[in-house]
């Protein structure tokens, strides 16, 4: 979920961040969440986070969202002899991922001569090359999940330049904001103006737009800088099994935990420097610090759906767009974000939903 305009009040931002951003210290989704109140009578402003080593900037912020909505009205079309969903999309000016939701096509979306196909009424965002979904969402004030959902976006969510995107009810414009924010007298740029992102976020919605039919470059096993214009490349498949990304105490499990918060990973306990590593072979598609409450986390895209994350890291050893291997080192656990005592906070996720990092991990 976003919020904000890339310049609102830390305070406010990392407020929002204990209520939307999925989880609270040790990885925990608050069912009901009543912030501390001050003697003044004001909600307590949590502490910031210190900035991560080996942290990425944020491939949304490298590009600022113009927005373009235009408005559809709905109608039906009758299909004509060569038509393509892409091309009845083109010609209606509505989204063609759009009309196939309303449709119920799946791919490869085959279309005959004659069939009579909705066309979703809506305002529609036309992607421009190098925009993310974050940024496109927070441009028009939504939740970039509304926007998955509306326009059934799967794997590996890489939008394409000129593709439109059907926007929720409630969207509106909001003036195009300079992609890197001036930072105030004394503050540090990195702390400023940070957007408050979940991970589903990241994992779909942080993807740069490129030209329909350009190819990925494959991911390389060295550390080196990924351009923010360039998607990264998601493994295909994952066949292997996952391993434990580091040795310590289990501290939290998944699931509820009590007092109406339920976690969405496991917490392992461990000393301050302590390197954790992949659970499986991947590709690093994300390695940054704004998810506020996990503080440094890393996001590793395994393919067919699943997505290990690391969070509470002190230090970052790899890069978006990295290939890494099991039990490869990916940085070294600490007590960053809200994190009480130095830990790991780890989690799988297939097709996006959190699942029991035990049942998948090997006993003992």
């Amino acid at each position: 979920m976003v919020w904000g305009h890339g310049r609102i009040d830390k305070r406010l931002a990392l407020l929002a961040a204990l209520g939307v951003a999925g989880c609270i210290p040790g990885g925990m989704t608050p069912q009901s969440l009543e912030p501390e109140i001050t003697e003044a009578g004001q909600p307590a402003a949590p502490p910031l986070a210190e900035p991560v080593a080996g942290s990425d900037a944020p491939v949304w912020e490298s590009r600022s969202v113009a927005p373009n909505a235009a408005d559809v009205i709905g109608t039906t079309y009758t299909v004509q002899p060569g038509d393509t969903l892409r091309g009845i999309g083109n010609r209606t000016g509505a989204g063609s991922e759009a009309i196939a939701a309303a449709n119920g096509l799946t791919a490869p979306y085959i279309l005959r001569p004659g069939q009579q196909l909705t066309i979703p009424g809506g305002r529609y965002h036309a992607v421009a090359q190098g925009e993310t979904g974050i940024a496109i969402a927070q441009a028009y004030k939504v939740a970039w999940s509304d926007i998955v959902a509306l326009n059934g976006l799967e794997e590996p969510y890489i939008l394409r330049i000129g593709q439109r995107l059907k926007l929720p009810a409630g969207a509106q414009a909001v003036a195009a904001a300079s992609a890197t924010p001036t930072p105030k007298p004394g503050k540090p740029l990195s702390r400023i103006g940070a957007l408050v992102v979940n991970i589903d976020d990241v994992v779909t919605g942080s993807q740069p737009a490129i030209a329909e039919g350009t190819a990925v470059p494959p991911a390389r096993p060295a550390r080196a800088p990924v351009a923010a214009s360039v998607p990264v490349d998601v493994p295909k498949g994952f066949s292997g099994k996952f391993v434990w990304p580091l040795s310590g105490t289990l501290l939290t499990r998944y699931g509820p935990v009590g007092k109406g918060q339920i976690s969405n990973g496991i917490d392992i306990g461990a000393t301050r420097g302590q390197p954790f590593r992949a659970a499986a072979d991947g590709v690093v598609s994300y390695a940054g610090s704004e998810v506020a409450i996990y503080g440094g986390l890393i996001l590793v895209s395994h393919g067919g759906g699943w997505v290990s994350a690391y969070g509470h890291a002190e230090r970052i050893d790899v890069t978006r767009g990295q290939a890494v291997k099991a039990g490869q080192v990916l940085g070294a656990a600490g007590q960053s974000g809200f994190a009480e005592t130095p830990k790991l906070h780890f989690e799988l996720r297939k097709d996006r939903k959190p699942v029991d990092p035990l049942l998948y991990l090997p006993r003992g």
